[in-house]
């Protein structure tokens, strides 16, 4: 599962709006939309501002291997 889909997923599950995570991102509905069905590349800044308006850290949505 790609990183915009488990954000998706998790905001679906929680019933969180997209309106509302793009207003604490600071994005227009459109462009949170376009980042959300893949339309739209990304950004670490994107994902860390969405971790910030979800409180939530970057570790759930990405698979992090510390083993060396």
């Amino acid at each position: 599962m790609l990183v915009y889909e488990k954000i998706r997923s998790y905001m679906e599950r929680y019933g969180i709006k997209q309106s509302v995570v793009a207003r604490k991102c600071n994005l227009t509905p459109s462009t949170f939309n376009a980042i959300m069905n893949g339309h739209r590349k990304m950004y670490a800044e994107d994902l860390r501002n969405i971790c910030l308006a979800l409180n939530v850290s970057p570790e759930v949505f990405i698979e992090v291997d510390n083993k060396k």
